[in-house]
């Protein structure tokens, strides 16, 4: 696809079409003109033959007669024609497919959900940076580019990207208080990661990253998050950002608690908890004209609870400055305006030292991996949440996310990914497509632009509760008694998870428990079930059955062998004809084919029959490569009675 894209631009540049070319090639192959062989030439100098048959570039498919030329043409023009169609370029660019049939009624319902969505993601966004260790402009500056970006890219209509929790806890663990250049720069390096899975179709890797794990880590995500909260609730200043060293120091500066900050942090909590059930309160009688009214009222009051309690704190610390006194810790000067637009930094200057773009990498560590891989997760559980039955397209969803993520660095933003929280209220606003990302963009800027002056006054304590009161339902304990009822190994990988992540750190405990799953699959594909049971052919022969349950490969050859020899040897005494029924063997290699060879020899030796039966074709080219002697399989049931009836008369006539 991308070879064809990248031909189908060369020479568009050139003043042809994507047709032309997959035209012309063909019959710029069939030419026996000097100038099409010296076509044929160029083209394999610029590499296209070596790439279609391994050769130097001068000869594709190694030959003297031009074969590997008329071969590597075909093959160019195969892609060309495969990279360059209309269809592909709707699936990549989306809104090619949807605006020409955009309507009035779905710009309404868009600027609706995009405008409430804009409201919960202004405080989000401030509260973010704060989880980030971040000047509170940089929450801003995360929640509007990826918002228009998305809007073209983006295949999921509920997915409002931005700010996350996940990603600004991350992000903290990763700047080691070395400043937002880093964040800045993770922002794009993590946009790289995600484009280049979604150009590779890496998408299975996420399923490595399996449900107890996931449980595990945003559950330990979410209490971090929360502890590192808490301190502002207070009214406590000090740094820290690790889950023990928080507690420890939260213990050692308790004198120091504001009961001011305190008490108002714990009434927004409780008002913000509140206002998540409005909206489930029953008015009636149904079907009123005063019913929707009040069901309305009610959802917008609980939509909108983060902005109305940030902005009543607002007002009332406001009200106390006017009046002299002030016993909140407020937000601070937040700088005025939209970010410049320039690259992200590759340098960085942090006291009397310059990080080159290497030394910052490397302070970055694991997560330039760890961050993008959990931002893919995040969306494409959102995009499943919201699919309503539809497929979901995860290449388009890493190429999405990674040019929001690439594309927001230039605005000095943090990582941003798709918000569940905030999909929820885009899913509940009536949202119908990608669109509602532009009024949510546009009033993040309208912020930046006009309102960070009042953003001073915003009580610190309150955005920690905006920020506790969302997390909270993070953590996922509700889903212990339901592993424990299905598979209690399940709880291994959780709860490992769990406790790497909150008392080492969270890359690394999401590392410990994808290790642990993947160990368990080795051991399952090492240990398969092999199931021994003797039975009767239709002629009256008794032979051993042994049924393995899943594919012969290299892991489970000796376990199999193994099993087969010692049933044959005690149950089947040495001398009954084993059967061994390969219906589930999908696959083998070559070492299974070696285990089945010296398994074979093994009966020979003590005189005992050994067949195979219902073997794939494919799985029988692959146990002839070695050669085994006396390899015998059935097609069906009759041979297998057959060749059963000769074992017995052989060895009745012994």
């Amino acid at each position: 696809m991308l070879m064809g894209l990248s031909i189908c631009v060369a020479f568009s540049l050139r003043g042809s079409s994507c047709d032309s070319i997959a035209v012309a090639l063909p019959e710029l192959e069939k030419s026996g003109t000097d100038e099409a062989r010296c076509s044929r030439r160029g083209l394999h100098h610029s590499g296209v033959g070596a790439v279609a048959g391994g050769g130097d570039g001068s000869n594709a498919g190694g030959g003297d007669d031009g074969s590997g030329s008329r071969s590597a043409v075909h093959w160019v023009a195969k892609r060309a024609r495969r990279g360059c169609t209309r269809k592909l370029l709707h699936k990549r660019v989306p809104i090619l497919s949807w605006l020409p049939q955009y309507t009035s009624r779905a710009a309404i319902s868009d600027m609706v959900a995009g405008v409430t969505v804009g409201l919960t993601v202004i405080p989000q966004a401030i509260a973010y940076a704060n989880v980030a260790g971040l000047p509170p402009r940089y929450g801003l500056y995360s929640a509007f580019m990826a918002c228009f970006v998305y809007t073209i890219f983006g295949s999921c209509k509920d997915s409002p990207v931005g700010p996350t929790a996940i990603a600004a806890i991350l992000t903290r663990e990763n700047l080691h208080d070395l400043g937002p250049e880093f964040a800045v720069l993770l922002c794009f390096l993590s946009g790289c990661v995600e484009l280049v899975m979604g150009i590779l179709q890496l998408g299975f890797l996420i399923d490595f990253i399996s449900g107890p794990v996931s449980v595990g880590f945003t559950s330990a995500a979410a209490i971090i998050i929360a502890t590192t909260q808490i301190k502002d609730v207070l009214g406590l200043s000090f740094p820290g950002s690790k889950f023990l060293d928080v507690w420890e120091q939260l213990f050692e500066h308790i004198s120091e608690t504001r009961l001011w900050d305190t008490l108002l942090g714990f009434i927004c909590m409780a008002i913000l908890l509140l206002l998540r059930k409005a909206k489930d309160i029953p008015v009636g009688p149904e079907g009123t004209k005063i019913q929707k009214a009040v069901s309305q009222f009610l959802w917008f009051i609980s939509t909108a609870r983060n902005i109305l309690v940030v902005v009543v704190c607002a007002v009332m610390a406001y009200l106390f400055e006017v009046h002299g006194s002030q016993p909140f810790v407020l937000t601070g000067v937040v700088k005025p305006g939209l970010p410049p637009f320039h690259p992200p930094p590759f340098s960085a200057q942090v006291g009397n030292h310059t990080y080159n773009f290497l030394e910052m990498v490397s302070n970055l560590g694991s997560a330039t991996f760890v961050v993008p891989l959990l931002a893919i997760l995040e969306n494409i559980a959102l995009a499943k949440v919201f699919a309503e039955g539809k497929a979901i397209d995860a290449t388009q969803e890493m190429l999405s996310i990674g040019m929001c993520n690439i594309l927001s660095s230039f605005v000095s933003s943090m990582p941003v990914s798709g918000a569940l929280s905030r999909g929820a209220v885009n899913h509940a606003s009536g949202v119908e497509t990608t669109f509602g990302g532009v009024y949510t963009g546009i009033l993040v800027i309208l912020s930046l632009q006009f309102f960070t002056p009042y953003f001073y006054y915003i009580p610190k304590t309150s955005l920690a509760a905006v920020i506790i009161a969302a997390v909270v339902f993070m953590v996922e304990f509700h889903v212990v008694k339901p592993m424990w009822r299905t598979k209690k190994l399940d709880l291994i990988p959780a709860f490992a998870t769990f406790l790497s992540c909150l008392f080492i750190r969270l890359e690394l405990g999401i590392v410990i428990g994808i290790g642990i799953n993947v160990l368990f699959l080795l051991y399952a594909s090492a240990r398969p079930s092999v199931r021994v049971e003797k039975a009767l052919s239709s002629s009256g022969c008794e032979y051993l059955l042994i049924t393995p349950d899943r594919s012969l490969v290299f892991p489970s050859v000796e376990y199999v062998r193994n099993v087969v020899s010692k049933a044959g040897m005690k149950q089947g005494s040495s001398y009954v004809p084993v059967v061994i029924d390969s219906r589930h063997i999908q696959g083998a290699d070559f070492t299974a084919a070696k285990g089945i060879k010296s398994l074979i020899e093994d009966f020979v030796k003590r005189n005992q029959p050994i067949l195979f039966y219902n073997l794939k074709p494919s799985i029988v080219e692959i146990f002839q490569g070695v050669q085994p002697k006396d390899f015998k399989y059935c097609r069906n049931e009759s041979e297998l009675n057959e060749l059963l009836r000769g074992k017995q008369r052989r060895a009745t006539v012994a």
